[in-house]
């Protein structure tokens, strides 16, 4: 029975079965004999997150305008698809062709959250791929690795042959024509690597040794070869209005998380929060134009019938030419019946007018992040909001008609006290109050006010990457809290499960001994770890203690003058920059925001941004 046929037999076996037939209007479907070099893009969760994966989206489209080149999807099927599959012998494969990924080039797997590592080495182990790279040979697909996570994911380096670090438009189609070029002479795979370790933004683990202390600290980090660039510095794309992207996206069968056209905005973030290991690794900030970006809104409207929009970018409402933009496009998305989201809304920034326009065509809810509870909280953080600016966002949106709104806080953060927790449960109080301030023929009904709380993780590039990491018993204290000073039903609390924030921590500040703990779980059946009905603690203790790694190790504070783990990538923004920022969080001293003044983080270094004196 060939692969199709087992296909078909098995796919009434499982829920949702339009996760693995493909053939979705605009995907991309080829002839094989006229292909040099086979890409599967491998996304490591289920299809709904991974089509809603922007990236995805520009790589896929953007490999397959090369017309020797064909990418292909390949999503990490959910484990009742996993059960079937191993028991007809069926391998992991593609969407597009349905071949067995081992048939493969190139397995590029995209890095978005450390909780999906576990399911790279499942898919792996699915298509019998070896999982070590140095166990691979000629005959096995390359497997390279990019996204954020990808600048301090030392845990997965024995499993990669090479990382692609920062934005992937230009550096895919170097390491693509590189290897057209090694496939003629017949070398072996380090000669490869050899020729693309010099391709800016290309990192090649198996080219550094790592040796360790006593105490496990890391003691020098050290090249193979001269050759071998000391540092690796990420690649930006410094033009956004010249840079590929799609005029079409793959409409799915089914529903997605983000089911909706999304049209990048910008680039980088002004803001310099000190948790957000986003706002850090993409500086420097690059906009499109507002011309760019309403032609590729017309393009996808026309190739997609979706029938809303997402502004997609880090902080929508620091575009600079926002009004005039926001003003064409909903001229188009009115015409079109089409809702218009706007995610990513300071509260400073948040006006009546810019809602009002919004909201005719249909009303979506309102998120806010507030981050902390306490002024000298987010003064530690950064956050650059107040209070005031809280509240009275609240108090215009409910005054335009918004019912549902959702308050986005952090627990765990450095120098935090009982007080500074207690002090979400009072603003969300407080928040609720600007509701009831409107006569009760005025206000919305069916209210929804969430205040929704996570755990905080340090991350490299951050000026909190130095800093000890909340125990699980710490978080559930300070969960505990929250619920203690909310005091009416009608604000709905949510928190995420300490338990995955503090293994999520472990493998975002880890080092490549944490390979082995991630293939003693994967022996133990692990996989989706970010979901909360598969994720087993248990299991993860069992494989820490038989490789004989402390956990607190890897959550612990850190001195600024510890060699880290990651310390062979340069993201642009200086060391220097970032312990400066972390003793200001101390201080709880602010740093204006870059148009402001400039901080001298050194992301201009870059080139490309406009960084703002």
């Amino acid at each position: 029975m060939n692969l199709k046929d087992k296909l078909e037999k098995i796919l009434m076996n499982v829920q949702k079965p339009t996760r693995y037939i493909g053939n979705e209007y605009n995907s991309v479907h080829k002839e094989l004999k006229d292909i040099n070099v086979r890409f599967a893009f491998c996304f490591p969760d289920v299809y709904e997150v991974g089509m809603s994966h922007l990236g995805m989206k520009i790589l896929y489209h953007l490999l397959n305008e090369e017309k020797d080149v064909y990418c292909e999807r390949v999503f990490a099927p959910w484990v009742d698809m996993e059960d079937e599959m191993r028991k007809n012998d069926i391998p992991l494969f593609t969407l597009e062709s349905g071949d067995s990924i081992e048939n493969f080039d190139f397995l590029g797997f995209t890095l978005q959250y450390e909780m999906s590592y576990s399911n790279i080495i499942n898919m792996l182990d699915l298509a019998s791929v070896p999982l070590l790279s140095k166990d691979r040979d000629e005959s096995h697909p390359i497997v390279c690795m990019g996204g954020p996570c990808a600048y301090s994911a030392e845990a997965l380096a024995p499993f990669c042959d090479f990382f692609m670090l920062g934005e992937g438009e230009e550096v895919i189609i170097e390491v693509v024509n590189e290897y057209k070029k090694w496939k003629k002479t017949g070398a072996k795979k380090e000669e490869y690597l050899k020729a693309i370790s010099n391709i800016e933004g290309v990192y090649v683990p198996s080219f550094y040794d790592i040796s360790y202390h006593e105490d496990g600290t890391v003691k020098q980090i050290k090249t193979k070869y001269d050759f071998v660039p000391k540092t690796v510095k990420k690649r930006i794309i410094k033009d956004m209005d010249s840079v590929y992207y799609p005029d079409k996206f793959i409409v799915p069968f089914q529903e997605i998380v983000h089911d909706r056209i999304m049209l990048e905005m910008f680039r980088g973030c002004i803001r310099g929060c000190r948790f957000c290991q986003a706002g850090m690794i993409y500086r420097p900030v690059r906009e499109k134009s507002k011309e760019t970006l309403l032609k590729q809104a017309n393009a996808l409207l026309k190739n997609t019938g979706y029938e809303e929009i997402s502004l997609s970018s880090l902080s929508t409402s620091d575009y600079t030419d926002l009004k005039d933009f926001t003003s064409q496009l909903i001229d188009i998305t009115e015409k079109e019946k089409v809702n218009l989201s706007l995610p990513s809304l300071r509260i400073d920034n948040f006006s009546l007018e810019l809602m009002e326009k919004v909201q005719k065509v249909r009303k979506s809810s309102l998120t806010f992040a507030p981050e902390a509870g306490t002024q000298r909280m987010r003064d530690v953080i950064n956050k650059g909001i107040t209070e005031e600016d809280i509240l009275n966002g609240a108090h215009i949106a409910f005054g335009g008609g918004y019912s549902s709104i959702k308050l986005y806080f952090m627990i765990g953060l450095p120098y935090e006290t009982d007080e500074d927790v207690a002090g979400i449960g009072i603003l969300t109080e407080k928040v609720l109050d600007e509701y009831f301030s409107y006569p009760k023929d005025e206000r919305p009904k069916n209210l929804r006010l969430t205040t929704s709380v996570s755990s905080f993780v340090p991350k490299a590039f951050t000026p909190f990457q130095w800093a000890k990491q909340n125990t699980i018993e710490e978080l559930r204290v300070k969960q505990r809290i929250i619920r203690d000073n909310i005091k009416r039903k009608a604000i709905n609390y949510n928190y995420h499960e300490s338990t995955v924030s503090v293994l999520e921590g472990i493998f975002a500040r880890g080092d490549r001994r944490l390979s082995n703990v991630l293939i003693k779980a994967h022996e133990k059946g692990v996989r989706f770890d970010g979901w909360a009905d598969q994720f087993d603690e248990n299991k993860w203790n069992e494989a820490f203690l038989e490789c004989g790694l402390d956990k607190d190790f890897y959550t612990r504070e850190r001195s600024f003058d510890e060699i880290l783990p990651w310390d062979m990538i340069d993201v642009g923004v200086s060391k220097k920059f970032l312990i400066n920022e972390a003793e200001k969080a101390k201080r709880a001293e602010v740093t204006p925001n870059c148009r402001a003044k400039c901080s001298g983080c050194g992301a201009s270094s870059f080139g490309g941004g406009v960084c703002f004196e």
